[in-house]
């Protein structure tokens, strides 16, 4: 099957383009500034803030299924715009589209969220999120709409780097108490993007870890995987720090975990041991 991965030289995307590489996939992958492996994937320059150079990505490649992990915080031009523009790549040559999202579309007023939940961002950032939504469901009514939570794993996301910044005393900082998300294992996100791809699941999927914990609770679960001294973490409180953005935001998993085949992992498990996975 011929994959394309928008955003393929990210944390997410790059375990995308690995494993579809190791699926027998013929995989091309768009990177901004820098390309990733070779022997994995055809590499291909593309901001996707420029409609015609996404048209003209499709138009050289011709995806039979694409899966966007393209976005930027700050910069709505990439997340919501570039959203749209793939979105309307896929409708021009035909195909799926498995679209990344994220519980930022949330506020954090309700306890839980599902898959039928409607979008009440209070951020820029869930804004665009929430935009992009809208335009992938307007231009492909069959596209899949995939939101996760905070991604981990093999040491190298950012909140891990936060963590050992924080134990080594060198880091500037405090991990929140009072803000809670899902938290998801790399590669567990990356084998259920992938299995709906393969499978052209569509609709809105909640694919996020089975544990809901805050981030001074995860960084724990960090620190002792890696053997570092928890109690030199410092802690605060979100609300109080005045950082805007909801504080809680648990996505239901149930309805999607149910079609997958996938197991998704919650933070305590997963961080449990050393990361292999």
């Amino acid at each position: 099957m011929r994959m394309l991965i928008v955003g393929g030289s990210g944390f997410l995307g790059g375990e995308l383009v690995r494993r579809c590489a190791t699926a027998g996939h013929e995989v091309g992958a768009t990177y901004l500034t820098r390309p990733g492996p070779q022997e994995q994937a055809t590499w291909l320059p593309l901001d996707v803030r420029a409609r015609q150079d996404v048209a003209g990505v499709f138009d050289a490649f011709a995806p039979e299924v694409t899966i966007n992990a393209a976005y930027r915080q700050a910069d709505w031009a990439t997340t919501a715009d570039g959203a749209a523009h793939v979105a309307a790549g896929v409708a021009r040559v035909g195909g799926r589209l498995v679209h990344v999202s994220s519980d930022v579309v949330f506020s954090g007023g309700e306890h839980r969220y599902d898959e039928t939940s409607p979008p009440d961002p209070i951020t820029p950032y869930g804004a665009a999120k929430a935009a992009a939504e809208t335009a992938v469901r307007a231009l492909l009514p069959g596209a899949a709409i995939a939101r996760t939570s905070l991604i981990l794993g093999h040491g190298r996301s950012g909140h891990e780097a936060l963590v050992r910044s924080l134990a080594a005393g060198v880091g500037e900082g405090v991990l929140f108490t009072d803000d809670v998300r899902c938290p998801v294992h790399v590669g567990d996100l990356g084998a259920a993007l992938v299995e709906v791809a393969e499978r052209g699941l569509a609709g809105v999927l909640h694919v996020a870890g089975a544990d809901a914990v805050s981030r001074y609770e995860l960084g724990v679960l960090v620190a002792r995987r890696d053997g570092l001294d928890a109690a030199r973490l410092r802690t605060g409180r979100r609300a109080d720090a005045g950082v805007p953005g909801p504080l809680e935001v648990r996505l239901d998993c149930s309805a999607t975990q149910r079609r997958l085949a996938t197991r998704l992992r919650g933070a305590r498990e997963f961080l449990a041991t050393s990361d292999a996975s």
